[in-house]
């Protein structure tokens, strides 16, 4: 069965979600474009011959996850697309989990997931240890390029260093002689 396959089947079966209309005076600098009078691109959508009727969109059906997805407090649903290729595990997940119990307007919740990030790094390198593998931080994360242009680059850093060592004794020895 393939990914279109698969995608077609959910949709079937995925539940149709009916979006109420806004009231913008119930819900505090949310929802300004609800109503068409006070639309503030008007005169954008004037020019472009927009018909302004886009508040009531059918969305499109929600993925299937294969994975745990981790979902802020704010939503009461999931967008329809979500990403499946790396689901929480290990420590930093439990520290991920923790952080999606906060609003996103909290500082816990932006810390915590920071933290589960350097956490889930550690966790990568131990990995890697486990599977008999040396890491080498400073290729993986792009500081060189390529093992060989670290090598030229050492090659030529010696060169430069022992061409200018050789400028200042030059330029000392003249020094020294015209005392």
């Amino acid at each position: 069965m393939t990914q279109s396959d698969k995608a077609n089947a959910a949709a079937s079966e995925a539940p149709s979600v009916a979006y109420p209309s806004i009231d913008p005076a119930t819900v505090v600098g949310w929802g300004v474009d609800a109503d068409p009078k006070n639309d503030p691109t008007w005169p954008i959508r004037d020019r472009s011959g927009d018909d302004g009727a886009r508040a009531d969109w059918t969305p499109p059906s929600a993925q299937v996850a294969g994975v745990e997805i981790l979902q802020s407090v704010e939503y009461g649903r999931r967008p329809a697309v979500v990403g499946e290729s790396t689901p929480p595990a290990g420590l930093s997940g439990m520290v991920r989990r923790a952080a999606f119990r906060f609003s996103e307007g909290q500082w816990g919740h932006w810390l915590l997931l920071m933290g589960a990030d350097r956490l889930n790094t550690v966790e990568g390198l131990l990995q890697d240890f486990r599977r008999g593998r040396m890491p080498n931080p400073l290729f993986e994360m792009g500081f060189v390029k390529h093992e060989r242009r670290h090598e030229a680059a050492l090659a030529t850093a010696a060169v430069v260093g022992v061409a200018v060592a050789g400028l200042v004794l030059l330029n000392r020895r003249r020094h020294h002689l015209s005392l």
